[in-house]
């Protein structure tokens, strides 16, 4: 009885330290903490981490894009309302509203029951585990991924492609995947896989690399191109901003000039650099208010 004693007491502190090793279970999900949430990781263990304060920004804020904003938000509406809808890509420019446009129709149909989970590119080999955690809920799910690529072989890329259509189960319907990318094909693609070689390095066939390129990109019903604005629609974007903030009472000669040098010096016109320009003249120049939280 006492040998049994000791083991049991050596087992007890045994279990005892391995309770300081071994991650703790993962909490329950608060759904009502929030509308937008984030896939986190830590102490070995991944869970849904509410956002607590997620950009409010409108539809109406986004200008110079009304094809896109029009073909996001009728797909978007098709998906709350329990219709059929894509996944959407979103490539081009840099600074000209890709994951603003996802930010905004989340504000927009988040009291519908639209909810947004964003996750990084190094954690989407966990998306089969977001999908079983999201597919009995009620609620309509966004799974957003901003600025989106891929090198060779990186385990997120297959994982991703499972999980928009790929897979022996089929896929969950109260999600979808948007994704934001400079890049169309989501992959870097080089000369020599457009030319009619037999032979690249290792490579026998060089084509059917391009096309396993391509195919992630194809699993994405819907393809959104972004492209450069030119000056007027620039200098409208600015002007939007400026009332938003409270400094539209200025001289409008003058701060298109002083908007004009702002985007030489960055070498580039986008929304991004209008509303860092408007934050920037608002600040110096405006009246002293509260300003409102918005984002380009």
């Amino acid at each position: 009885m006492a040998d049994l004693e000791k083991l049991v007491a050596r087992t007890e502190a045994l279990l005892a330290r391995l309770e300081l090793v071994l991650p703790a279970p993962p909490k329950p999900v608060d759904w009502r903490a929030g509308t937008a949430f984030r896939w986190r990781k830590s102490g070995g263990r991944a869970f849904l981490q509410p956002v607590a304060h997620p950009h409010h920004i409108r539809l109406s804020d986004l200008r110079g894009i009304n094809r896109q904003k029009e073909t996001i938000e009728a797909n978007t509406r098709q998906f709350v309302e329990g219709r059929t809808a894509n996944n959407v890509l979103l490539t081009g420019a840099r600074g000209t509203g890709k994951s603003s446009l996802i930010k905004a129709v989340l504000n927009r149909y988040a009291k519908r029951g639209l909810r947004l989970i964003e996750v990084d590119k190094h954690d989407l080999v966990d998306l089969a585990d977001i999908v079983d955690l999201v597919s009995a809920r009620p609620e309509r799910f966004i799974i957003y991924c901003d600025d989106l690529s891929f090198e060779a072989a990186e385990p997120g890329f297959k994982a991703l492609k499972v999980v928009l259509d790929g897979s022996i189960a089929a896929p969950s319907d109260n999600l979808l995947v948007y994704a934001t990318s400079n890049r169309r094909h989501l992959m870097p693609e080089f000369m020599q896989e457009n030319l009619e070689y037999r032979n690249v390095g290792e490579e026998i066939h060089p084509g059917e690399t391009s096309e396993e390129k391509v195919s992630l990109s194809d699993r994405f019903g819907l393809w959104l191109s972004f492209y450069p604005f030119d000056q007027e629609a620039y200098l409208d974007i600015v002007s939007h901003w400026l009332r938003v903030l409270g400094a539209a009472d200025h001289d409008s000669q003058q701060v298109h000039r002083a908007a004009l040098q702002w985007s030489l010096s960055r070498g580039s016109r986008s929304g991004r650099l209008a509303w860092q320009f408007a934050r920037d003249w608002a600040g110096r120049y405006a009246n002293a208010r509260p300003e409102r939280k918005r984002r380009a």
